[in-house]
This record gives structure tokens, sequence and C-alpha cells, in this order.
């Protein structure tokens, strides 16, 4: 069976016997064209099931553009990452003033991905910015099949037919590691999370890569796996050290959360930071900078790539035909503070102690 072919401005034009250019101008409501000719249009329009895309008129308000905050399980999207969502909407909020669009948030927690589509269905609405952070890509798919402009942000996905704005998970990842190699370490460790998100995918791909492309060796044993949740990641470290963890010299954690708790649950076992391990997170939240040591951590800038979306989704929304799918990728600097370098007490290269002793009981 055949898809649904996509009609597009041609095609009007082709039927309604005008050029594209005019029909332009009568689906915008602009120049000056005769009651026949617009009449002709329309119901070129009609017959074809044309949808025609939204589009802003400068002598009118601003249309608006939805905010999709969707959290499917809360792992990763919750009150512990509260400020880096505010700073996509910071981005997003001053991009869309700036382009005369209105910009609303529409939450979405522990809903099925129907009922989003649902919200959507003849919403007054010019196009999407998704929070993809816990979107599968069926989700993706579904979302994007509505038809409205829309962009996908904090995920990424290589092969599917959409727009995204998303971090350069292997640049940062490599940043990392060559900070790791550059002070000397050769027993570079991975705090991975079994909760599914396509960062944390991405960043756990990102970690065999460069560790091969650095000529750094993994050992199975230093790629550990943790829950995404401060509570959780801090009760299975502790398991894991309960249950003798052999620790590495140093770890990359795939988040600053999971780095907070698995510092925490290696300080009340008696583990120095960084003196016996050190330690790297991912996305410079507020407290890595205040906790102590203070967490050495990758830093992308949230408000461009909410930006950025605006900027997409402009494109999108304006465009007379569709558009190819845009994927952009927004680079990291590595911030360094105290956790990830070795005072003289620890020098680089003495092996981290094996933990074999039971945590006391809560």
């Amino acid at each position: 069976m055949k898809g649904k072919k996509t009609r597009t401005i041609r095609d009007i034009a082709g039927a309604a016997g005008v050029s594209p250019a005019t029909v332009s101008l009568v689906l915008n409501g602009k120049g000056d064209i005769s009651g026949v000719t617009r009449a002709r249009v329309l119901e070129a329009v009609a017959s074809l099931n044309y949808v025609p895309r939204v589009s802003k008129s400068g002598s009118e308000p601003g249309a608006t553009l939805r905010f999709l905050k969707i959290a499917k399980h809360g792992h990763t999207v919750n009150r512990d990452h509260s400020v880096f969502i505010s700073d996509y909407i910071d981005g997003m909020s001053a991009e869309a003033t700036r382009r005369n669009y209105t910009l609303e948030v529409v939450s979405f927690e522990g809903q099925p991905i129907s009922t989003v589509a649902e919200s959507l269905a003849g919403a007054p609405i010019a196009g999407v910015i998704a929070l993809g952070t816990e979107l599968t890509e069926a989700d993706i798919r579904l979302i994007q099949g509505l038809g409205l402009p829309t962009v996908f942000i904090d995920t990424f996905y290589q092969v599917v037919d959409a727009n995204f704005v998303d971090m350069n998970n292997e640049d940062a990842v490599h940043k990392v590691l060559a900070r790791f190699q550059k002070q000397g370490y050769e027993r570079i460790g991975f705090v991975a999370s079994h909760v599914d998100t396509t960062n944390f995918r991405l960043r756990r791909d990102a970690f065999f890569t460069n560790m091969a492309r650095l000529g750094l060796k993994v050992r199975e044993a230093d790629v550990l796996s943790v829950e995404s949740t401060y509570d959780g990641a801090y009760v299975d470290t502790r398991a894991l050290l309960e249950d003798g963890l052999d620790l590495a010299e140093c770890y990359f954690c795939t988040n600053d959360i999971i780095a907070y708790g698995f510092i925490r649950a290696l300080k009340e076992h008696g583990v120095a930071i960084p003196d016996d391990v050190s330690i790297i997170g991912f996305d410079n939240l507020p407290q890595s900078a205040t906790m102590e040591p203070g967490l050495s951590t990758i830093e992308v800038s949230k408000r461009k790539i909410g930006y950025l979306a605006v900027t997409m989704l402009d494109d999108l929304i304006s465009a007379a035909e569709p558009q190819p799918p845009v994927k952009i990728l927004v680079g990291a600097d590595l911030v360094l503070r105290a956790s990830h370098e070795r005072g003289a007490t620890h020098p680089i290269g003495r092996r981290a102690p094996k933990i074999a002793a039971k945590l006391p009981a809560d």
C-alpha cells in the first residue's frame, strides 16, 4: 500500500492554474488577488487535502509556540534537573519574544504519549518544541507524524526524519577522557545508568569509542551501572562497595546527579575525593560548584539549545514547502574543579584501594 503523498504549493498551483507565488499569497492572506482566483486556489487546496503551514503575520500578534515538558518515567526529568529545564525555557523564551512569538509551556508527567498527541490535535499553535529526554524512537515518530512543525531537544536519532537540537555527547566525553589521560591516569572507569535514555546511551557509546580513540584500555569491572536519581545512585553504589568493589583511579559519571550519589556513598565508606578516586560529571548543575570538593563537569549551554530550537522552528513555520530534517549538535566545555585532580598525598599512578569492609547499617 502506497503512503499518502505530501502535497506542496506547486501541486496546488498546478491544479488551480496559477503560479506558486499566487498560492502563497492566498494562503497567507496577502496580495491583491481577485476573488475568482482566490476561490480557485482554495478549491484546489480542499480537493487535494493540502494542510498549509501556519505562518506569522507581522501586523498581527505573534503566533504561539508550545514547549512540551514530558516526563514519561521521571528518572531523568525530575526536580533534580529542574535547573537545566529552566535554562532551556529561558533560551526559548528570549528568542521567541525576539521573533514575535508567544511561548507556552505544557507539562506531562507519567502520562502516555498518546495523551500528549491528543493535546496537540487542533491546538491553536504554530509549532512545537518537545523535550525528548525520556522519549523513545517510537514516541518521536508519533509526535512528528502529527504534521505540526516540530523540534525535539535533549535527544538525537541519526536515522529518524525529525528535527533535533542536542549536545555533542561524543565530543564532550572525549574532553573528559583526554583530561584524565593528560593527568596520567591509566585505569579510567565509567559510572553508567541502566535507565534507558538516548543521551545516556550516547555517552556510554562515546566512552567506549573515545577510550579506543585515545589508546586506553577498558576494564569491564570498571564500567558500573547505577540508578539515575540521586538516591538511586547512592543506594546502588553502596551495594557495589559492600560487595568489595575494586575502585578504578578515576570515573566519568553519566551526569552530575549520578555523580552526587556516587560521591556520597564513597565518602561514607572512607574514600577521599579526589585523593583516592577522581571524578568528573556531566551537566554543570549549580550544586557542582558549591559541593565539597567542587565537581569537575561538562557544561553545555542549555540556553543555546533553547535558542536554536526556536530559530529552527521559525524556519519551519515560515517555509512555503516541507523542509528536510535538520540535526544540530552543540559543543561542550569542561569545567575544572577539585574533584578530578589528586594532591601530593596520593600521586597519580598509585592503585586505588579495594573496598572490602561492609558499610554500617542505617
